[in-house]
């Protein structure tokens, strides 16, 4: 039985001691922990199937692999070699990881084990329904039948980068965004190890790069840059890239493809990101590396931690709780990736990213990468106070 298949159904009026805006991993896991702790919650999510309009690549590294019990038959193979690419792609610098650094996960039957498991814990999902607003601790929400107002004492946005919930608490909002796009296949077989393949060239990924990912069962060629600067719009940077993406040698396309896309927030995490009324969790809070775009491994971290302090605000009676989860003290952490990220959106020409590989074929600037690529740090895991 799917979420579909199960979800809740809302009528003209309803209460919840929290209301979850968005099913993504942020918000199932939050309200999960939520639930387990005794809470009554309620998730609400715009889309009528977990599996449909997937936007996230999938990738978790290694720390959140070691870290959380994700189901093994949703991810693929172990990856450990990345290689980079100069824009005309020769002489690229390949890198090796004596450990098992990510794998890929096959997002649509994740959504739903973690659907799975928030069901199981007592959670109600309400899918096909859209947040419409907040008139005090009153929400109102539009799904497939009447309007419904649901009463809650607080509000967890896991609704994404351009967060409502965030614009009706008047948190901080994502200013800073990268816009991403990909096409995912399934593999006959691959005679390659799994690997990944990102491609610095400014012409195709404007501020980040191309990539592909082969794991031997899927394939994803993709492409994010800042909007603003795609001359001829992103698909036709995804299908530019897509003609000549390195990694696919002897791969055979099939006629159908998956595509995914939406906006990434690479400003770091947000300062403000709670008040006396609610949270935000995961794209919605900045949660996501300024540098990689990564966004799994934070959002499963900030969701551990936002459950915490919302357990202590029920518990308590006390909404001042809230502010032990402080975005401007998370924020320090990610000082030096946002410089690194500022940096990499300086490479606005092919010649300027080709002059960075003489740098990244040294034993120094091929250890710096490694350091990024396969070092053990993670979004910060911090006790609330």
């Amino acid at each position: 039985m799917t979420t579909a298949d199960r979800s809740y159904r809302l009528g003209a009026a309803d209460s919840a001691d929290v209301l979850v805006v968005g099913a993504g991993l942020a918000g199932l896991n939050t309200a999960t922990l939520l639930a387990r702790q005794g809470h009554d919650v309620l998730v609400v999510e715009r889309r009528t199937n977990l599996a449909a309009a997937i936007r996230t690549t999938g990738i978790f590294v290694r720390k959140t692999l070691d870290d959380f019990p994700l189901p093994p038959d949703c991810l693929g193979p172990p990856i450990r070699r990345v290689v980079l690419y100069p824009p005309d792609l020769r002489r690229p610098v390949s890198l090796t990881s004596p450990r098992d650094e990510y794998r890929v996960g096959d997002m649509a039957p994740l959504y739903e084990a973690s659907a799975a498991a928030a069901a199981a814990a007592g959670v109600r999902i309400a899918l096909g329904t859209r947040y419409a607003g907040r008139q005090g601790n009153t929400f109102h929400l539009a799904g497939r039948d009447e309007p419904t107002a649901v009463r809650a004492r607080f509000v967890v946005g896991a609704d994404g980068a351009r967060s409502r919930v965030a614009r009706d608490l008047a948190l901080d909002r994502n200013r800073h965004l990268i816009v991403g796009a990909e096409e995912v296949f399934e593999l006959a077989g691959s005679h390659e190890p799994p690997t990944f393949h990102c491609v610095l060239d400014p012409s195709l990924a404007p501020g980040y790069l191309a990539w592909v990912v082969n794991d031997g069962q899927h394939a994803h060629v993709g492409v994010a840059g800042y909007a603003d600067r795609y001359p001829d719009g992103l698909r036709r940077a995804v299908e530019r890239f897509s003609g000549s993406a390195p990694g696919l040698s002897g791969v055979e396309r099939p006629g159908t493809v998956e595509r995914r896309g939406g906006p990434i927030p690479v400003g770091g995490l947000l300062r403000r990101i709670s008040c006396a009324d609610g949270l935000l969790v995961g794209d919605a809070a900045g949660a996501v590396s300024p540098l990689t775009a990564g966004g799994l491994d934070p959002c499963l971290r900030q969701s551990e931690l936002a459950a915490d302090v919302l357990n202590d605000a029920l518990r308590s009676g006390d909404s001042d709780t809230l502010a032990n989860y402080d975005g401007a003290a998370l924020r320090t952490r990610f000082r030096g990736r946002l410089m690194l990220r500022r940096g990499l959106a300086q490479v606005r020409t092919p010649t300027t990213a080709a002059a960075a590989f003489t740098l990244l074929r040294t034993p120094f600037g091929k250890a710096a990468a490694s350091r990024v690529l396969f070092g053990d740090r993670s979004f910060p895991d911090p006790t609330p106070k």
